[in-house]
């Protein structure tokens, strides 16, 4: 019912507070009233990327682990594979960054009227001499054959200078 839902949030809000007391009890107050730890363990995986992301990329693999251990041993070996990684998460530094930024790109994908725009022509494949022939991959600049980072665009010319990290056009 809803203490399902009251007992993941209590969960998330400890560990993004970085609470580790409060997130073991969380997860055993789960755990112990017959919750799966399979979905425990999803909601880490989307805690890992969502509350902690590039201040510790490895949160992810730690939470990718925890699921696989707990798909593999199952209850009550798994208990301790999930308490490890919550107390990890609370301890973990935090940063939204790449969620805010990914929100903000659906958020400009939303907002636009019209058809989207094309993918420059010097970023499309081309398998085909009919595509090279019309202009396919022309001008594209292969970053490995380069000693310094190249200068070339990447977005459509209509977003040229977007930062969708600053929430802006630079």
């Amino acid at each position: 019912g809803e203490e399902h839902y009251n007992c993941i949030s209590a969960l998330h809000k400890s560990m993004r507070g970085s609470d580790e007391n409060a997130s073991l009890y969380w997860l055993a107050r789960m755990l112990e009233g017959g919750e799966d730890p399979l979905y425990v363990a999803r909601r880490l995986v989307r805690f890992a990327s969502e509350d902690i992301g590039l201040a510790d990329p490895l949160a992810l693999t730690q939470a990718v682990a925890a699921y696989q251990g707990c798909h593999f041993i199952g209850m009550p070996e798994c208990e301790v594979i999930l308490a490890q990684c919550v107390v990890y998460f609370a301890r973990a530094p935090k940063s939204i960054e790449v969620y805010k930024a990914y929100n903000n790109v659906k958020e400009c994908l939303r907002m636009h009227t019209g058809p989207l725009p094309p993918v420059p022509l010097h970023l499309r494949n081309a398998p085909t001499r009919l595509m090279k022939n019309l202009g396919y991959g022309k001008g594209y600049k292969y970053n490995p054959m380069y000693k310094e980072p190249v200068e070339q665009d990447y977005l459509p010319e209509e977003l040229k200078g977007m930062d969708f990290f600053k929430e802006q056009k630079t």
